[in-house]
């Protein structure tokens, strides 16, 4: 096997000398200019020595492989541990890589130190490195894949979960672990589920934390919920930036926080949140998965801490149970003795992947092996031009097969310990799933999964095929030890209210009522706009304006107006839902539904012994008794020259007759119908005396148990053909409706204020200057008559209308 000769940093001897960058136009428009400038930035870089193109014409004994971690991170140094192991299990098992080793080298960038995780890959590039594994942050990772790019090597992170890091500008970059594009979607169907419509997000304004606030954005919109604020936090945090912000956050109406941050800040904020008092009841905070990544790892966090993030929301990436995850798990402990200096700590979902990306690599690898048997590696010659000086770039080599092996990771197709680990189309691992989590006591209780394919549920994903799924979670205990779900808003202390204009009765008080001169109202209008304002999921902020003079009742078109000339945003009260008015604002559908009526006064029927003739009028009487006196006749004609029962002297054919015809009331007749058309004539007259009967005795009936009115008007239509006057409420549609419908004179029509006024003008009669009939709407009427028997409502319905609240439908969604 031809290799080159070690590559050596010797110490540089050449002082530090000030020097003058010269003009060059867009010197990081590409990545060629970006190394540049590096080059130029960094002169006191140990010199690098020349090398030659090498070629490994054989499969190689060892293959070089990176890694870039952050070892004091929760992430890091689980990672670091986990990727030892996992090299040490490619190794020992020779079938894996059929005899060729693996060997890993590993940079610590000092937290989240994006130049020196830039320095680092380019010390990796001039190893002749094959892959590299990371970097664990995706700003990081943004840098790294460029320098990825121009030297052909593979790029595998496990921790960089920022959406974009897909995108076709770097096909260097692979993702061993689930993007934030799927937590996010998670996180949106959380909001959805508790019918949140607002939240806030908190973030690190970097490329990580922006990318994934957009992409929850996107999934949000999706749901038709929103972002109502978003609270950016500089990446070289300070205590006072936390506190300034969330000062601002708790200004804002929506109560439902997502924390999306490093691990380094988050409880620092969650910390500094239970101080200002948002952590109490009516808060709601959901963190992405930093959040059970640390409390997996510091498993002896102070019960202080876990105090003050009690009822938070977190998740962590599923992965399913399996013999191979159970035997790792169980050798983590002794792992972590041996492997670490930090003592003992927990194992966490990206301890998982880590360990699977190296699995994912020695199987790439090896397929890569078995269809070449040589890796190459060549110098760059467009890289020519940065020769001389202390960085020598033109000695890092470019990977000839680079473009291969990353065939070969994209098409691997294994179990590990996290499950399946297989690629779609667009470069995300297959079936990402997640744990929703509640922080409760000491610990984090699991209240749902979510998975891409069913959404949220309590059944784990991979189970979904023999249990029947569900579309809900367990119980959570919230921010102040609650259970009960918070409504996730708040009136906002410095928002516009909404201008809603009451109408001020004079009649009908239960419906609205104003105390006193204030703005204060009351009612069964004004109830039920408040119940519907309260289980609204966003807050509405609002006041009531009185309108009228409370000495008559106002001219609810002329309210309906001010909407239009923006004097009023809304109108709450009892609003009748005509085609007119929907012409010049919007209703929300009817909270009541009420018609027009006609009331009218009304006298007592009074029993007497002739009360027996009253279910029947004297025509009917009348028809009755002849119908009996024909039908006797038809029978005898019928039966007489047959049948011996209706022969005879005259006298007696006509009391038979007679007697016959009448006993049928009673179906108690004797005499026997012996020819076919008179048993066919008496089978149809008995069926309408049954029915007759049946009439009599129910008639009968009521009038001797249920108390009779009666007055001399019928309904609207008795109103119509008569020229009596006809009273309605002052301020309603009824005039115009009156007029308009039914074409009555105005001049018979009388404005009514209150329901003393109705009373005495209904007493008063036609004859005494009051009214014949009251038309107004049923709600009205049934409120007037609850106290007042002597009068009643005559006829039928004969309108179907409501009342709603007017514009509050588009106004709230302006106020959302």
């Amino acid at each position: 096997m031809n290799r080159r000769p070690p590559r050596r940093f010797p110490c540089s001897s050449t002082p530090y000398v000030p020097i003058l960058i010269p003009h060059r136009p867009n010197p990081v428009k590409s990545t060629r200019n970006m190394l540049w400038l590096l080059a130029m930035l960094f002169c006191n870089w140990p010199l690098i020595g020349t090398g030659t193109s090498s070629t490994v014409s054989t499969r190689p004994d060892v293959v070089n492989i990176g890694a870039i971690l952050s070892y004091n991170s929760s992430i890091g140094k689980v990672a670091k541990v986990a990727l030892e192991t996992a090299v040490e299990d490619v190794n020992s098992n020779p079938t894996v890589l059929n005899g060729t080793k693996l060997n890993l080298t590993m940079q610590d960038t000092k937290l989240s130190s994006g130049f020196l995780g830039i320095v680092e890959a380019l010390r990796f590039m001039e190893n002749d490195t094959v892959a590299i594994i990371g970097p664990q942050h995706s700003v990081m990772a943004h840098v790294i894949s460029h320098i990825a790019n121009e030297l052909q090597v593979p790029l595998l992170s496990f921790a960089a979960t920022d959406p974009t890091l897909n995108s076709l500008q770097f096909p260097y970059f692979v993702r061993t672990t689930q993007s934030d594009l799927f937590q996010m979607a998670a996180v949106a169907d959380i909001v959805n589920y508790y019918v949140w419509r607002d939240v806030i997000a908190i973030y690190i304004d970097d490329d990580h934390g922006r990318n994934g606030v957009v992409a929850l954005e996107d999934k949000l919109a999706e749901n038709r919920c929103k972002i109502s604020y978003k609270a950016p936090l500089n990446p070289k945090l300070s205590s006072g930036d936390i506190t300034n912000q969330l000062v601002k956050v708790a200004l804002m109406e929506s109560r439902v926080i997502i924390l999306h941050i490093y691990a380094t800040w988050g409880l620092e904020v969650l910390d500094a949140a239970w101080d200002m008092g948002m952590m109490r009841s009516g808060y709601v905070w959901i963190a992405t998965d930093w959040l059970s990544t640390v409390l997996d790892t510091e498993s002896s966090l102070p019960s202080a801490a876990m105090d003050r993030i009690q009822g938070v929301l977190t998740l962590r990436m599923h992965t399913p149970d399996s013999e191979l995850k159970r035997k790792f798990v169980s050798r983590w402990s002794n792992l972590t003795t041996a492997k670490s200096d930090n003592g003992l700590f927990g194992l966490n979902s990206y301890g998982l992947y880590a360990y699977d990306t190296v699995m994912l690599l020695a199987q790439a690898l090896d397929a890569f092996l078995n269809q070449r048997e040589n890796i190459s590696f060549s110098n760059d010659q467009s890289l020519s031009e940065f020769r001389g000086g202390n960085l020598h770039f033109d000695n890092m080599s470019i990977f000839d097969e680079g473009n291969h092996l990353l065939i070969s990771i994209l098409q691997v197709n294994i179990t590990g310990v996290t499950g399946q680990i297989k690629f779609n189309s667009n470069g995300n691992l297959m079936h990402p799933a997640y744990e929703v989590i509640n922080v409760v006591g000491k610990g984090m209780r699991t209240i749902g999964y979510w998975s891409n394919s069913s959404r949220l549920s309590v059944v784990p994903p991979e189970k979904l095929n023999t249990v029947t799924p569900s579309d809900h979670l367990y119980g959570v205990i919230w921010p102040g030890q609650t259970t009960q779900k918070p409504r996730g808003w708040v009136f906002s202390s410095n928002g516009r209210q909404l201008r809603v204009g009451v109408p001020n009765l004079v009649s009908f008080r239960e419906f609205v009522f104003r105390v006193g001169n204030s703005d204060i109202f009351h009612g069964y209008c004004i109830d039920i706009f408040i119940a519907a304002v309260e289980i609204l999921p966003y807050a509405l902020p609002y006041k009531f304006i009185p309108f009228g003079d409370g000495h008559s009742n106002p001219i609810k078109t002329d309210l309906l107006y001010k909407i239009t000339t923006n004097d009023f945003d809304a109108v709450v009260g009892d609003i009748t839902i005509t085609t007119n008015r929907t012409k010049i604002v919007d209703f929300t559908q009817p909270y009541v539904e009420s018609g027009l009526v006609v009331v009218a006064p009304v006298q007592k029927l009074n029993s007497s012994v002739w009360a027996f003739l009253r279910p029947f009028t004297v025509m009917m009487w009348c028809v009755t008794g002849i119908f009996f006196l024909v039908v006797g006749a038809v029978i005898w004609i019928l039966e007489r020259r047959t049948n011996d029962v209706f022969r005879g002297p005259p006298r007696k054919q006509f009391v038979t007759t007679v007697w016959f015809s009448f006993s049928t009331l009673f179906f108690a007749h004797r005499e026997k119908v012996e020819s076919t058309l008179g048993r066919f004539v008496l089978i149809i007259w008995l069926s309408a005396v049954l029915i007759l009967n049946s009439s009599y005795t129910a008639s009968l009936t009521s009038i001797l148990t249920v108390e009779r009115l009666s007055s001399p008007i019928k309904g609207i239509e008795s109103l119509i053909t008569s020229n009596d006057p006809i009273g309605y409420q002052h301020g309603t549609f009824v005039e115009n409706y009156l007029t308009e419908e039914y074409n009555i004179q105005k001049n018979r029509l009388v404005s009514l204020n209150s329901e003393e006024e109705y009373e005495k003008a209904l007493k008063d009669g036609p004859k005494n200057g009051g009214v014949a009939a009251i038309v107004d709407m049923r709600a009205y009427m049934e409120l007037f008559l609850s106290t007042r028997c002597e009068f009643s409502i005559v006829g039928q319905e004969f309108t179907k209308l409501g009342w709603g609240f007017v514009s509050i439908c588009i106004i709230a969604q302006i106020y959302r």
